[in-house]
């Protein structure tokens, strides 16, 4: 029988990552950079020390237009939409009928334009696009910008750099949204990420990509920073990564994101199993996302079991080292009885019981511009 190998896709900025001497991996259906000849554990401290440019190009943008398109999607999603301010993004999460979570997502209402920008996870764009399609039809038009790169440009002199390069985008706010020039090309500008720390993600046509990218790599506190440092600074940032952290078998309870069901939501209820997510509020999950910090220097990976007095309470989901803590940090679900910070953890790895504690997240203080 012959075995067909995966045909990867490639982002606009596959050359440059080749003449930056990336090592590429498969990721989500595309050949991504996984870290860069400076290695994981220095990308992610300089991120956090100064500023690192990621290619998260992978990633599914859609504009989603029609006579409210607010209104229908929050027919989908728990996320409160209708009073999302002009330059304002939002956090959301994609629910099944059951309301479990198809995705977490970002919308964002741009100035004077009446179509609404999302963001999706790359790993899920297609079923995204396809269940928002169809859920919406009659409602609201999806456009998927298949034509679109997105950079992320994150760390404590992303202001720094980004204002030198679109003159007056250090007005934004955490959670704002604009329409700019970088470096001359037009661009979809927010200020958000996924590391925690300050920074901006940069929507782009396809073909500004590589300019772009090399205007600001140009800059002296700009490193190319690959999967492997995003997904340890998320870790400890202390958010959830589709696919690992969450998934449609768990609910925004048990996920700790019930802060992403608006006040509004509550009252009118109306996305998918409302009152059984309600009711799961108001009497509590059966289990929960929590933080975890192990005892020594052997980190605990996903799948690890979580046990207390013998017994299997829980899994980890999300684990590593965590290079700004010196030390590991997981994320898990235990049974909610033994969810408290401080209650003490066994975590199982290879037959041995190893000492943890349920830890306060985020591992890392978010330092957004508020």
């Amino acid at each position: 029988m012959t075995v067909t190998a995966e045909i990867l896709r490639r982002t606009p900025l596959h050359a440059l990552h080749l003449e930056l001497g990336a090592k590429l991996v498969p990721f989500a259906g595309y050949e991504m950079p996984v870290q860069y000849p400076a290695g994981i554990l220095k990308e992610h401290l300089h991120t956090r020390g100064r500023a690192g440019l990621f290619d998260v190009s992978h990633m599914g943008q859609a504009f989603l237009s029609g006579a409210d398109p607010a209104a229908a999607l929050e027919t989908l999603t728990p996320a409160d939409l209708a009073g999302l301010g002009a330059g304002r993004q939002r956090y959301g999460l994609l629910l099944n009928d059951r309301g479990g979570i198809k995705d977490d997502f970002m919308t964002t209402r741009l100035s004077g334009e009446s179509a609404l920008y999302l963001v999706v996870n790359a790993a899920c764009k297609e079923s995204d696009f396809s269940y928002i399609a169809e859920k919406l039809a009659g409602q609201a038009t999806l456009a998927p910008a298949l034509e679109r790169a997105l950079l992320a440009l994150q760390g404590p002199a992303a202001e720094a750099v980004l204002e030198r390069h679109a003159p007056g985008i250090s007005a934004l706010k955490f959670m704002d949204a604009v329409r700019a020039k970088v470096a001359g090309a037009p661009a979809i500008i927010s200020r958000t990420g996924y590391t925690g720390e300050d920074g901006f993600e940069i929507s782009l046509e396809a073909a500004d990509a590589e300019r772009v990218a090399r205007a600001l790599l140009g800059e002296d506190e700009v490193m190319p920073i690959g999967l492997g440092a995003r997904d340890s600074l998320r870790l400890e940032a202390g958010l959830c990564l589709y696919g690992h952290d969450m998934d449609e078998s768990t609910d925004p309870v048990e996920a700790d994101l019930t802060w992403s069901i608006g006040k509004r939501r509550r009252l009118e209820k109306g996305f998918p199993a409302a009152g059984a997510i309600l009711d799961k509020i108001a009497q509590g999950p059966a289990k929960k996302r929590v933080g975890i910090r192990p005892e020594g220097r052997a980190p605990a990976r996903e799948g690890t079991e979580i046990a207390v007095d013998g017994r299997v309470i829980g899994r980890v989901t999300s684990g590593g080292f965590g290079p700004s803590v010196n030390g590991p940090v997981a994320m898990g679900y235990v049974e909610t009885a033994h969810a408290a910070i401080g209650t003490r953890l066994d975590l199982m790895v290879r037959g041995q019981a190893l000492p943890a504690a349920v830890a306060p997240l985020p591992f890392v203080p978010h330092r957004y511009k508020r």
